[in-house]
């Protein structure tokens, strides 16, 4: 046979092989996990939702990602060793950045996602075939590398970071933290080609790791977020009851509680809920809180706003409503929180003055400058027929906040759930995740407008009116 009718029948039959290849990957990574790995169970729930919305990075839906989960329930298998997979399998020119905690971890990563790679038949280079860079024979490939290591020269279409840190004395330094924040913003960041993706998968050690700086950064709004905790909260991503386990056929409620006590809160809170919280401690620690489901009667109530203007943006308005009782005892009745327009925060004030009713205080915060004094006139004016004051504020966050996180840690707080037992405020989480870490965290809104009610009701002196025999004073 003539050596150029050889060459196109080869090249006929690799085009054949390639179609044959790409008729037998499924269309969805679950089913393609199914079928690569069917001794494991990819119809827990938690790795359905986990597989759909890496589905949407496939279809270019999303290019970042934060998926955050307990020890021991497959994120690394599915999203660090076999996602990568499918996706040079669909397209084999793909060029993948994978980076653990150092050099080993990755590498480590890498033979297991080339060991499934041969077993796909996926045709691999026989030049570059080393763990920490090897490649496809149409050019794509893997490059594996440990936190801190250099990548200069080498582009990426999907970049997968998998638990960045490994110890608690690395997530408790800030040198540490430091180090790993530059290493992503000015190492991992800019090895990104055109539409690549960005996947971060993790176990949160500490609120300012790196999922926490992420979130925190002008580029947070962009990132998808899927947090599995351990034990269901409201709201939960799957649909669970409240203390439902994620993955009740391996690790249950009773084997979670049991964590939980060897553990301690702060562990436990952090790795297996994935919501990191500052050591105990700190000005208003969640072990304090006491939950009642209504107030007594006769006593004092303020609902405080601390306000925002821009609909969308960095800051939140707040309005807190919070009552000092007969009893001395401090009761946080209701939250409303929302990043409002000017004009939606004021209709959103006025409705809740009608809500709450005439004899319920309100207190606003005078921003500095004659355009702070002008929004606190506004609002004065917009509430008239209220009992409401607007003051300017005087010291810092903390500081005005230090009275009410003395009355916090002293255990004379309590949170008011409603009526129904077997159901949460849906405001509650919010509030105590904020209150947790501030005023360190991203936001003190709540934190601000708590300060302002508990000042207000404190120091509050019900009128008094003269009677008849009493000469009344100009």
């Amino acid at each position: 046979m003539p050596a150029s009718l050889a060459l196109r029948a080869a090249a006929e039959l690799e085009l054949r092989r390639r179609q044959a290849l790409k008729a037998t990957v499924p269309e969805g990574f679950g089913p393609w996990c199914a079928e690569v790995t069917p001794r494991y169970n990819w119809t827990w729930p938690h790795l359905v939702r986990l597989t759909q919305e890496l589905d949407r990075i496939t279809r270019g839906e999303n290019d970042r990602l934060i998926v955050l989960m307990p020890p021991r329930h497959g994120k690394t298998e599915c999203v660090t060793v076999r996602y990568p997979v499918h996706r040079i399998e669909k397209v084999p020119t793909t060029r993948i950045i994978q980076a653990g905690y150092d050099q080993t971890a990755a590498e480590k990563f890498s033979r297991k996602s080339r060991r499934i790679a041969r077993d796909r038949g996926i045709r691999l280079s026989a030049e570059r075939t080393a763990a920490k860079d090897w490649e496809t024979a149409e050019g794509g490939g893997f490059r594996a590398v440990g936190v801190g290591a250099g990548i200069a020269g080498h582009g990426a279409d999907l970049i997968l970071i998998d638990d960045p840190i490994k110890k608690r004395e690395e997530a408790e330094s800030p040198v540490y933290r430091q180090k790993l924040w530059e290493w992503f913003t000015d190492d991992i960041w800019t090895r990104r080609e055109p539409g690549a993706a960005v996947i971060v998968t993790l176990t949160p050690w500490h609120h300012d790791d790196l999922v926490g700086r992420i979130v925190a950064s002008e580029d947070g709004k962009l990132w998808t977020v899927i947090r599995f905790p351990a034990l269901a909260e409201p709201g939960d991503p799957l649909g669970r009851p409240e203390g439902a386990a994620l993955c009740p056929e391996r690790f249950d409620e009773a084997w979670l509680a049991q964590q939980r006590v060897v553990m301690g809160a702060y562990g436990f809170e952090g790795l297996y809920q994935c919501r990191p919280t500052p050591r105990s401690g700190n000005a208003f620690p969640r072990g304090k809180i006491k939950f009642v489901a209504a107030v007594p009667e006769g006593g004092v109530t303020c609902r405080a706003w601390d306000k925002a203007g821009t609909e969308g943006g960095g800051k939140r308005t707040a309005g807190v409503k919070m009552t000092r009782g007969p009893d001395k005892l401090i009761y946080v009745e209701d939250v409303r929180l929302g990043q409002w327009d000017a004009s939606t925060r004021e209709s959103e004030m006025l409705v809740m003055a009608a809500l709450d009713g005439p004899r319920v205080l309100i207190e606003l915060e005078q921003e500095p400058g004659s355009g702070g004094k002008e929004s606190a006139q506004s609002s004065v004016k917009l509430l008239q027929g209220y009992q409401v004051a607007a003051r300017p504020a005087t010291g810092d966050k903390m500081t005005r906040a230090d009275a009410f996180a003395a009355q916090w840690q002293a255990g004379n707080v309590r949170l008011v759930t409603g009526p129904d037992p077997n159901t949460t405020a849906p405001w509650i989480h919010a509030y105590l995740d904020e209150l947790e870490i501030s005023p360190s965290g991203k936001f003190t809104d709540q934190m601000d407008a708590s300060a302002m009610a508990f000042n207000r009701i404190t120091l509050y002196q019900a009128p008094t009116f003269a009677t008849p025999s009493q000469p009344v004073a100009f």
